[in-house]
């Protein structure tokens, strides 16, 4: 079942569908006529405009919560209850205490979970940590990171200032962490899967700048931020830095992480759709020569949610996984506030 049929929930619609011998059979949306309309478009024979009728017919195995961030504690705790396997969007929740909460409810619960930081599906990513794990480029020493995007300067996405898609991502009230929340989640955890490294200390600044006059717009405050600058150090004494924007005027959705170690380079692009990796190795790296390195497919988030369903065994990124990420963002608004580095409490090892 696809519970939320806003924006995000039509790309769910048609990634899970086209995985053989995976169907969607109902949607679920408290706007009534949002969810019928949406399960007339995907071919879902049942609809619901209540999440508690919804779980009481319960004839399904699992729920892709694209609920606004908001709300996805209440209603995957309400999804675990009934004993459900979720596919969470991100951010899991809206602060860490509420997503630790979550990753204690589903792991009480023991049925599969993931969250969908949609970039570990980039080929690049994914090859990076292959040649990391492998100690290709040695010891990692320092990390160039961002994830731009420039909807605030453009309209290649539709006009921010008249649609509730992009207003509401403005607005703390409606349940936006800004820039951070929205993208910060998925640069974080770029660089630290890509990578393998932990975070162990920040320092962040955050900005919101004038967009209207009176800062709203309707009901709509605009007071989230809109760009974050962050230094960091990793858990092996590396140090480096990670923007995010949305006022990256000329970029329209891009993830660049540069990896510098001591044996060798690695650059890694993203958007949604295509990634790419370039490597400086060997001899290359005596006159910083960069060369391209092809890199395999590998299976989408929901292509490996399905695969636990079918298997029994959790796949990632999972509650705990992107609990911990959200660790990262929580830090982030007291450094900002504190203007000052602060540790992060690290999970304990394995």
């Amino acid at each position: 079942m696809i519970l939320g049929t806003g924006g995000i929930s039509h790309r769910h619609a048609e990634h899970f569908t086209s995985i053989p011998g995976c169907r969607i059979v109902a949607a679920c949306d408290v706007n009534a006529d949002r969810s019928r309309t949406f399960a007339d478009m995907h071919a879902i024979p049942r609809s619901f405009d209540n999440l508690g009728k919804a779980l009481e017919w319960g004839e399904f195995d699992a729920v892709v919560n694209s609920t606004p961030d908001g709300v996805h504690k209440a209603t995957t705790l309400d999804i675990l209850a009934a004993g459900k396997a979720v596919f969470c969007e991100k951010p899991l929740a809206v602060n860490a205490d509420d997503a630790f909460d979550m990753v204690e409810a589903v792991e009480k619960a023991g049925v599969i979970n993931m969250v969908n930081l949609t970039y570990r599906n980039a080929h690049a990513i994914q090859m990076a940590r292959r040649l990391i794990d492998a100690g290709e480029i040695g010891a990692v020493r320092h990390v160039e990171a961002s994830y731009l995007q420039s909807w605030l300067t453009g309209r290649h996405w539709g006009d921010w200032r008249v649609d509730e898609r992009w207003l509401w991502r403005l607005s703390s009230a409606h349940g936006s962490m800004g820039v951070l929340g929205d993208i910060g989640i998925h640069i974080v955890d770029f660089v630290t899967y890509g990578t393998g490294l932990d975070i162990a200390a920040l320092q962040a600044r955050l900005k919101t700048f004038d967009k209207a006059e009176g800062g709203a717009i309707g009901g709509y405050t605009l007071d989230a931020n809109d760009s974050c600058a962050m230094t960091v150090e990793f858990t092996n004494g590396a140090l480096g830095v990670i923007h995010m924007s949305r006022f990256a005027t000329g970029k329209a959705n891009d993830l660049d992480l540069t990896i510098h170690g001591e044996l060798g380079a690695l650059k890694i692009w993203s958007n949604t759709t295509e990634s790419s990796l370039q490597v400086c190795l060997g001899a290359d790296i005596e006159t910083q020569t960069w060369r391209p390195y092809d890199c395999p497919p590998t299976p989408r988030n929901a292509d490996r949610f399905v695969i636990a369903l079918l298997s029994g065994t959790n796949g990632e990124p999972d509650f705990r996984r992107a609990a911990e990420v959200q660790k990262i963002l929580d830090l982030c608004f007291v450094s900002d506030a504190e203007r000052r580095m602060l540790p992060v409490e690290l999970p304990p090892a394995d």
